[in-house]
């Protein structure tokens, strides 16, 4: 009798899925497992599902129309090179070390796009964005101590990135609006961000375009207005130099290009796009659009840090006010030294800065969703999880708008403890990112080659070190008292604990060691 009783609850329950549209089937099935985006919502690439073109097994030819679909997500993820915290370390860098440190600013986008194209590789490759497979691979304490990690990181991106914002809605009112008002002005582009995901992934990825067209024109003007000189420029960009009174200037620009919560928000944009993972073809084809477009994309970005951090080399190195520019009097001395024109150069820059502040705010509640939904698999409706996000940032930063809206100083003190906080994370998202990518069972014949793997782990380690490095300086330099060094001292211990033991998880190091030793005696006897 049960058993019939089964059977006949079975018939039903495969009676009632067949009557439901298939909409409805496949909104169901995205509500049980958490997905970046609905299937609905992916953007469909032609060619894809013409069976003559070839068998899948190998990338269709090259095709301006297929690149300009995929076009998108790379551009969403360079905002994160173009937020306030890397402006004023380009106007500090400029002002501070004048022309030398370009060539640096050049290697560490280079760098930074490394890193973002292995976050792509591994979100084409498997479906699933970074979060998610931290969740699946990682045991439950090590991964809500990741989130807890990501989090942290974010928050502190973006209470830099609201702050950059109000202070440029508080130059652009020429001061009538306090910094509290620009926090109040920024924290609703929240509801902006929900509307425009109404409207589709194209149209969200046209609006930061948008932004970032808006941005390089600023920077653009600012620097045909400086006028600086080309020879040092080339000179800057092409000669390696680096002296012991610019070194936190050259720390602060490679800390500034590999963002945490960026890493994670990469490896989900690009599932954007409408791929079949079980077929090779595809995937090496998305995997080579994405690695074109993100290229562009960081070219863009390292255009407007250049013009930037060469308007105040030209303006303000070797002068006094070189080492007390900031964020919040930049445009004072800019519109001193060049005075007003067509347009006052202090509104070119607090447009400039507008459009920063605002694109990363957005991006920020973007990565914000797919981090929490990731690690803790959260089945919410994306606009309730991009309003607990956005809380999680607005209200430590409205506390900061109130603390620090009378003093100057107080809001660089203030940024230098936020950077020296998004620092400390970055091992948390690079060392899982390469430990998955590098991992057969994770990313099957996409996973990296030896060569490659040997690079990003050397990529990884200079950042690590160079931000351990700004972390110990730092430390030194603020950490006073027997009770407070002690916690840190602790901290520090429990901190490098946990690195160690996500490097040496799985034998990462070891196995990366290994197949290199194999490659090289390969490469002898074929020798």
């Amino acid at each position: 009798m049960n058993s019939t009783a089964e059977f006949n609850d079975e018939d039903k329950s495969a009676e009632s899925n067949r009557l439901l549209s298939p909409n409805q089937s496949s909104k169901s099935i995205e509500l049980e497992l958490e997905v970046a985006y609905e299937s609905s919502d992916k953007i469909i690439i032609e060619d894809f599902d013409v069976e003559s073109l070839n068998d899948y097994s190998i990338p269709g030819p090259f095709s301006w129309k297929k690149l300009w679909r995929f076009t998108g997500p790379g551009f969403l993820m360079s905002i994160a090179f173009l937020d306030p915290g890397n402006l004023e370390g380009d106007l500090q860098a400029g002002a501070i070390a004048g022309y030398s440190l370009l060539w640096l600013l050049l290697w560490a986008t280079v760098m930074g796009l490394l890193i973002q194209l292995l976050s792509a590789r591994i979100g084409v490759a498997t479906g699933k964005h970074l979060a998610e497979l931290c969740r699946e691979e990682y045991p439950n304490w090590a991964r809500y101590l990741l989130w807890i990690m990501a989090e942290i990181a974010l928050i502190g991106a973006d209470i830099q990135e609201v702050i950059g914002s109000a202070i440029a809605i508080q130059i652009l009112s020429r001061g009538v609006l306090p910094l509290w008002v620009g926090v109040v002005i920024t924290a609703s582009d929240c509801f902006m961000f929900l509307f425009l995901e109404n409207y589709g992934v194209r149209k969200l990825e046209g609006v930061f375009a948008v932004l970032i067209g808006t941005m390089a024109m600023s920077f653009a003007w600012m620097f045909a207005d400086a006028k600086p000189s080309g020879k040092e420029l080339l000179i800057g960009i092409l000669v390696p130099k680096l002296s012991s009174k610019t070194i936190r200037q050259a720390v602060g620009v490679v800390g500034c290009v590999i963002m945490p919560h960026n890493v994670f928000l990469h490896s989900a944009l690009v599932q954007s796009r409408k791929i079949d993972t079980n077929k090779k073809g595809q995937v090496q084809e998305a995997i080579n659009y994405y690695s074109i477009e993100s290229s562009l994309a960081l070219l863009v970005s390292f255009m407007i840090n250049l013009f930037v951090t060469t308007v105040f080399a030209k303006g303000f190195y070797g002068t006094k006010q070189a080492s007390s520019i900031g964020l919040v009097n930049a445009g004072q001395y800019l519109e001193e030294k060049y005075g007003g024109g067509l347009l006052p150069i202090l509104y070119i820059w607090g447009i400039g800065l507008l459009s920063a502040g605002q694109s990363s705010t957005i991006t920020g509640t973007y990565a914000g969703q797919f981090i929490m939904g990731g690690f803790l698999d959260l089945r919410l409706k994306k606009w309730l999880r991009a309003l607990i996000t956005r809380s999680f940032a607005i209200v430590p930063t409205m506390i900061v708008a109130l603390v620090f809206n009378t003093s100057e100083a107080t809001l660089d003190v203030l940024n230098e403890w936020l950077n020296v906080l998004q620092s400390m994370q970055i091992p948390f998202a690079l060392i899982p990112l390469l430990t998955l990518v590098a991992k057969e069972q994770v990313m099957a014949s996409f996973r990296i080659g030896p060569i490659l793997e040997r690079i990003s782990w050397t990529v990884a380690a200079l950042v690590i070190v160079i931000n351990g490095y700004l972390l110990f300086d730092f430390f030194v330099s603020e950490v006073k008292g027997f009770l407070f060094g002690s916690l840190v001292c602790v901290g520090t211990v429990l901190y490098v604990t946990f690195i160690v033991y996500l490097v040496t998880r799985d034998g990462t190091l070891s196995s990366t060691w290994s197949s290199l030793k194999s490659a090289n005696s390969s490469i002898c006897v074929g020798n």
